[in-house]
């Protein structure tokens, strides 16, 4: 899966510097990567439609957990591949790779087949809220439920995607336009990726 990894180096919006006034210190300790091994097959662990979409956006894409509980139902534009959500306050266009892509049709079959008159808003719902009358965002138990038969957490998995892409480019603001970040938690995966390239004082 690192292969894939490695081979979705998008366009984003260029921002206007959001690195600026952050002060470096001491780099926080990250986890470590997972290895390769155990990314591999992930998917074929997953038994249903919504699990294998939802560690695909955290696994491929870095969408956290619990972004991808609040996704929008219409928030993926299939025809140009795209996933439009809002990350700390910001709207952020994720470019799907043909693998989430077509997990994302799947599931949007899925969905249509089992609960076709859902009002529920949310992408991702169940047989408990596709027709609540909260009209609730899918919790985050039956998203575990996914990672869980993985053997690897939501939040370990976030993290290897993007130390791994940190890896790759030594730019922390490659990170913020990727993954809708914040600039700093950028900064400390590139140190922790990079630790002998150490990045000048912003001030």
């Amino acid at each position: 899966m690192l292969s894939i990894f490695r081979a979705l180096k998008q366009e984003r919006v260029v921002f206007v510097n959001p690195l600026a006034r952050i002060s470096l210190t001491t780099p926080v300790r990250l986890p470590e990567p997972l290895p390769s091994d155990r990314l591999r097959g992930l998917l074929d662990l997953i038994d249903s439609a919504m699990g294998r979409l939802a560690v695909a956006l955290v696994a491929v894409h870095a969408i956290k957990v619990t972004d991808v509980a609040q996704l929008p139902l219409s928030a993926p534009d299939l025809t140009h591949a795209t996933l439009h959500l809002r990350l700390r306050g910001q709207p952020h266009t994720v470019y799907l790779d043909p693998l989430t892509r077509g997990l994302v049709h799947d599931w949007l079959h899925e969905r249509q087949r089992q609960w076709p008159a859902s009002p529920n808003p949310h992408l991702l719902v169940t047989t408990h809220s596709a027709h609540h009358p909260a009209l609730p965002p899918v919790s985050y138990c039956a998203l575990r439920r996914a990672f869980d038969r993985t053997g690897i957490t939501p939040r370990q998995m976030w993290c290897d995607r993007v130390l791994d892409e940190a890896r790759q480019t030594a730019d922390p603001v490659h990170l913020v336009q990727l993954f809708g970040i914040h600039p700093g938690t950028a900064v400390r995966y590139v140190h922790t990726a990079h630790p002998d390239k150490a990045l000048p004082r912003i001030r």
